[in-house]
């Protein structure tokens, strides 16, 4: 209530209702340690409805959480201080607005978008099922950690949830528990408005274990609740505990009360005196509290953790190899020799699908990085990303050791799972069609702010998907994914191009990346007549150039993707007419944008005035590289259903298109 009251903003109601309900599983059930929050088999504890965030700052701070450096390094300073409390939602406070992972240790994941954290969990015990399949051996359990979830209303009514529970159900993942905060209002007031679904029946139609609890303050049925949870060994659990949210008086704008807003002074005083509280003081807290925590919490996770850590001694003499891989997974490092069996594509003016070189690589990679693990929304067959050697398998309920993952047509959920997956330090990647990566987008956005290197995988990447219209031609796509701050994208022009792209994706530790594949052949480039893909790590870079690396180029081709070999073929038309004409291949901007302004520079010269850019997608943002608008051969609706070479026509992705472009660019700029 203080912190909420000096900040005047946030929400103290649901923090207060659900206080009784953290504190019985934060000090009598979780298995945590507040000396060490990122200890690998912790139990995980995420707090879905994110604007109730002062609850979990509170436990931090009572349990003693210490905080962890960027690198994963101790500090032991508090994670949370009673200043960062008293600074709650300001500049640089360790308590934002909501919980944020990587600014706050103790936070397991980045909450705030309502049913992210459900679905996130979800992910998270799907890592703990898959690390024990792979790690565990007789006598060492090295990985066995559950995972709870508290949630609200919004949660629930979000269509994330739905997609989140199903998987979960049919998953049976025992080890998952959700906490439902049934309180029965939202920010517009009672949910009877909008919302009167039966949760209880709804969940055990997922196959869930349902549990009830009537009052959030009877601390014995929480126990119970949560010890049934624990011995349930075929269903998440789902509890739902009823209880009263604390409502402010209301204001002149909203009749309904102060939920999501401050109590007020008076109301705070009132609430202290019926607890017994003095009444007058601020952000009190007795050493008792604290001693109370340490008592609890802090001595019995210590206990397991020290326990973890000495059978980790004993298993790394047992187990080296294993061992090894648990170590270097956890510090997100790569295995010896990762690489070793990336293939070199050869010379193919027909070419291969960027999907299909992407599968090549993709199984290359796999077979050396066993944690390395992933799958579709239900279209593998198509982004053609199922891992095919000896041993990898199929993850499901009865084989949790499989590494081909089936997410069912959950786009969302899909890249919320694989956010929880790379929170437990498993590298994840998940697949589909470009134009649904608008159903993945709250997801992805997370993955770039929590810095966590989910691998997107989008196939059927433009109008090269011919016949199926402009349903499922991306045309905005590529301009709103690479508009994500932190997020990677790379688009390749050829097979070598797909291959060094996964080679960057595979050394990212704080970066998200979203690959992007072409359906049709991309012909695969001599790389001795051009540029090597090596280059492709920089970004940009120059492939063709008739005048040579340091002349003075008349016009700059510029493209991504399946529009690369197109402007190679318009260059060689080009030359043949005496035009000393550049190719300069973008398969990341973000890549490019890195790089010094002297290499950007030498790449594509602020001197040379006349630049084409070519892509089939929106024009937005190509401004940055191309000498005008007129310059940029792109794509001005959704698209049409039409087999490919007639999209190619009427779209302007000819190379008679690309040429007459530039010659009328290198005639433009002459005036100028």
């Amino acid at each position: 209530m203080d912190a909420v009251q000096a900040a005047n903003s946030g929400h103290p109601g649901t923090p207060m209702a659900m206080a009784p309900v953290a504190y019985l599983l934060w000090n009598d059930i979780l298995r945590f340690d507040p000396e060490d929050p990122i200890w690998p088999n912790r139990d995980r504890f995420v707090l879905s409805m994110g604007h109730a965030s002062m609850l979990l700052y509170s436990l931090l701070h009572l349990a003693g959480v210490k905080a962890v450096s960027a690198k994963y390094e101790k500090t032991g300073e508090p994670s949370v201080t009673l200043d960062d409390i008293k600074n709650f939602r300001q500049l640089d406070s360790r308590c934002p607005g909501h919980p944020e992972y990587r600014w706050t240790s103790g936070v397991e994941t980045t909450t705030g978008p309502l049913g992210q954290g459900i679905a996130t969990s979800v992910g998270m015990a799907i890592a703990s099922r898959w690390q024990a399949a792979y790690f565990n051996r007789p006598g060492f359990d090295m990985f066995d950690y559950r995972v709870y979830a508290l949630c609200g209303d919004g949660c629930m009514m979000e269509g994330i949830s739905h997609e989140a529970a199903s998987l979960a159900g049919h998953l049976k993942l025992s080890n998952l528990c959700w906490i439902y905060d049934n309180n029965k209002i939202t920010i517009e007031g009672n949910t009877s408005w909008a919302f009167s679904d039966d949760v209880a029946t709804r969940f055990i139609g997922y196959g869930w274990n349902v549990t009830r609890v009537g009052d959030a303050n009877d601390l014995e049925m929480l126990r119970r609740a949560f010890q049934v949870a624990q011995k349930e060994d075929e269903r998440p659990t789902l509890i739902i505990v009823d209880s009263h949210i604390a409502w402010g008086a209301p204001n002149k704008q909203d009749t309904h009360g102060a939920h999501g807003e401050p109590l007020g002074e008076e109301e705070i005083k009132l609430t202290k005196r019926n607890y017994g509280w003095p009444e007058d003081a601020k952000f009190l807290v007795p050493d008792e509290v604290r001693e109370n925590f340490r008592r609890g919490l802090g001595a019995r996770g210590k206990a397991l953790r020290d326990e973890w850590f000495t059978k980790l001694d004993d298993y790394r003499k047992a187990y080296p190899e294993l061992a090894d891989h648990l170590v270097r997974m956890q510090k997100r490092e790569l295995p010896d020799g990762w690489d070793k069996d990336i293939p070199t594509f050869e010379p193919d003016t027909k070419g291969l699908a960027g999907r299909d070189a992407s599968a090549k690589v993709l199984n290359a990679i796999a077979k050396n990085v066993p944690w390395l693990i992933g799958g579709a929304a239900d279209l593998a067959p198509s982004t053609k990303t199922r891992l095919t050697f000896d041993g990898a398998g199929d993850f499901l309920a009865e084989s949790p050791a499989g590494r081909n993952f089936h997410f069912g047509i959950r786009e969302h959920l899909m890249s919320a799972v694989l956010n929880g997956l790379a929170l437990s330090k498993v590298r994840p990647y998940g697949s589909g069609f470009l134009i649904f990566s608008d159903y993945a987008r709250g997801a992805i956005r997370l993955s770039a702010i929590m810095e966590i290197p989910t691998i997107h995988i989008f196939t059927h990447d433009s109008i090269g998907v011919g016949e199926d219209g402009p349903t499922h031609q991306p045309v905005e796509q590529l301009a709103s994914l690479r508009a994500i701050p932190n997020l990677i994208v790379l688009r390749p022009g050829d097979a070598n191009e797909v291959a060094e792209a996964w080679r960057v994706i595979m050394q990212l530790k704080h970066e998200p990346a979203c690959l992007i594949l072409s359906r049709q052949p991309l012909p695969t480039l001599d790389r001795a007549n051009y540029a090597s893909a090596e280059n492709t790590k920089y970004g940009g870079y120059i492939l063709a150039d008739a005048a040579g690396p340091d002349a003075h180029p008349d016009v700059i081709l510029m493209g991504t993707g399946s529009e690369v070999s197109l402007c190679v073929s318009a260059y060689e038309e080009l030359v043949s007419q005496g035009i000393k004409a550049r190719v300069v291949s973008i398969p990341s901007w973000e890549l490019f944008e890195y790089q010094s302004q002297e290499y950007k520079d030498k790449v594509i010269p602020p001197s040379v005035k006349a630049r084409v850019a070519v892509e089939q997608a929106a024009k937005f943002g190509w401004q940055r590289y191309a000498s005008s608008t007129d310059a940029i051969i792109g794509m001005r609706t959704f698209g049409a259903s039409a087999p490919l070479k007639e999209l190619t026509r009427k779209f302007g992705f000819t190379i008679d298109a690309v040429v007459e472009t530039a010659k009328r660019e290198i005639e433009r700029v002459s005036t100028l």
